[in-house]
């Protein structure tokens, strides 16, 4: 008989019809994975295999629209979740009511997000971290019958940290391994970066939340590595080292196979070959190792970016990692197709959405001094003041983290000019918003922009981590006057002129675990930011209008 080793996350909820939904599960032995309804729509496959491990992505059909039903999982007819005697209400499919995507009357949105969540220790142990965002909304929902349930729940980056380890982590490898032999202390291959799944998404709250609550993900470094893909000089080093190869390539297959896939519709799935690949063979790991391989050699031969619309709400997750273009010469943050898959998303049906939400692991819009660091820093790296200060700009960029959208200053600029351009004109949105998380804290800022929407940088994080005090105050003093005149002295030694745009911050800095809610609803637009508290409990810290004056 199969047991259920991971998962039931509910990942895709048709914003179209409103009548179907795919469930992502993982199960300790080839199996039919099966989800049957209380309104009797279900939907069962067979389980395909991946380096002795066994997933499934149940297509869920039937669903009645505008509803809410309970459901549970079976493997090859056996009652494996909801888990016997559980505390928490059952797992449930919310629909949207059907409708043409793009009617007046199409349903509205409410979107939490945020990023960078390390595991949360046991329920009888203290964490360095303070309460989880994540176990506290969880804990919310289940217990309080007031508690409005997002519909949707954005993961933006750092779902797991295959670098910085809890001490039980460290101990599973130590039993596998010699951790005095690189990569050390950090996984290594597939089967470790299984144990950060479960070590995460096995915490009661959480699995119970990503249950009940559709999400979506995109990685970030943490994914993979601290600083992946930072620099040309930074990969060359990587990957002359012996153990990059497999830790790239498994990082790559396990981000495909427990994030990446559940992103896609079950139109997108029956079109992707890897998908079709993996589920031909009686073990895919070498199907899905070569894509991998693909992946990481060439970063347009695959698309990690996603869209979905949500009635009047157009979502783009942007790839702002493996997407990158290296070279000093030519650095880009997204190569020339992505750049051109962002705007022609962006552009494509304009005038048929309220709303553009453009998910970005990494902000736009930074502090000005540390986004003129960054500046400064690009053209320091690229010889513009030679040499010297070529080597000493490297150094400064990987002990600094200088890889936001300003290190790469005409993506920068491409992407100011793109929201300028859908923002601007009679058929532009309400509002148009970036949506970041990364640095460890929460602010909103706005660009001076002629703009007919209103435009934001929302930026939330983390959901469960901390922040140095020293870098606290680096924050502070970046959105300062001190810290504007500091960031013009930069500008000044790179000769990189002034940014394309200014902006200001309109809220923040806001330090602590975190989330942040968008409430779209025709035209109108509300954020409300939330922090974990003792208890625990989230104490709402913002609650903001951000629709367009009349």
């Amino acid at each position: 008989m199969g047991a259920l080793r991971l998962g039931p996350l509910l990942r895709h909820v048709d914003w179209a019809a409103g009548d179907s939904a795919t469930i992502w599960v993982e199960a300790d032995r080839p199996c039919t994975a099966e989800v049957r309804c209380a309104d009797g729509s279900g939907g069962s496959v067979h389980t395909f295999q991946i380096a002795g491990h066994h997933y499934a992505l149940i297509p869920v059909t039937g669903l009645t629209p505008n509803s809410t039903t309970a459901y549970e999982v079976l493997l090859d007819g056996l009652h494996v979740w909801p888990l016997p005697d559980g505390p928490f209400p059952p797992s449930t499919i919310t629909t949207p009511p059907a409708g043409r995507p793009g009617s007046a009357t199409a349903p509205g949105l409410r979107l939490t997000f945020g990023s960078c969540r390390q595991a949360a220790p046991p329920a009888d142990k203290r964490g360095p971290h303070g309460p989880d965002a994540l176990d506290t909304l969880a804990a919310q929902l289940a217990t309080d019958p007031e508690a409005v349930r997002p519909d949707v729940l954005l993961l933006l980056g750092d779902q797991v940290y295959a670098d910085q380890l809890s001490r039980s982590t460290r101990r599973w490898l130590a039993a596998r391994r010699d951790l005095r032999e690189a990569p050390g202390a950090q996984v290594a291959d597939f089967e470790e970066y299984t144990r950060l799944y479960y070590e995460s998404w096995l915490d009661p709250e959480i699995r119970w939340l990503l249950s009940t609550v559709p999400s979506l993900h995109i990685f970030d470094d943490h994914d993979v590595i601290d600083d992946w893909n930072t620099s040309a000089a930074w990969l060359a080093e990587m990957r002359a080292t012996p153990w990059w190869r497999e830790r790239i390539l498994s990082g790559l297959m396990s981000y495909w196979v427990y994030q990446h896939l559940g992103n896609l519709s079950p139109a997108e799935l029956a079109a992707d070959p890897v998908y079709e690949a993996v589920r031909a063979t009686p073990d895919g790991t070498d199907a899905l190792r070569d894509f991998a391989a693909s992946a990481d050699a060439d970063a347009a031969a695959v698309r990690w970016s996603y869209r979905r619309d949500f009635g009047r709400t157009r979502l783009l997750i942007v790839d702002t990692r493996a997407a990158r273009v290296l070279d000093e010469d030519g650095r880009a943050m997204l190569d020339p197709s992505e750049q051109q898959w962002l705007r022609d998303n962006a552009l494509a049906g304009h005038g048929g959405y309220d709303h553009l939400l453009i998910g970005s692991s990494l902000p736009w819009l930074m502090p000005p001094l540390v986004h003129d660091a960054e500046v400064w820093n690009a053209a320091l790296c690229r010889g513009e003041r030679g040499p010297r200060w070529a080597r000493i700009g490297e150094d400064l960029r990987r002990r600094s983290d200088l890889e936001h959208w300003a290190a790469f200053p005409a993506s920068f600029a491409a992407l100011s000019d793109l929201i300028e351009e859908v923002g601007t004109g009679p058929r532009a949105p309400a509002t148009v918003c970036v949506l970041s998380g990364d640095v460890h804290h929460a602010y909103v800022a706005e660009p001076r922009i002629p703009s007919t929407a209103r435009v934001f940088q929302l930026t939330c994080s983390p959901v469960h981590n901390s922040i140095h005090t020293a870098v606290k105050w680096g924050f502070r003093l970046g959105w300062s006057r001190a810290g504007r005149w500091l960031g013009r002295a930069f500008s000044r030694h790179g000769r990189t002129g002034r940014p394309p745009l200014s902006w200001r911050r309109t809220g923040g800095p806001w330090f602590g675990n975190q989330l942040m809610t968008l409430a779209l609803s025709g035209r109108s637009a509300r954020l409300r930011l939330d922090q974990a508290r003792k208890g625990p409990r989230l104490m709402t810290v913002l609650d903001r209008d951000l629709t367009p004056p009349n």
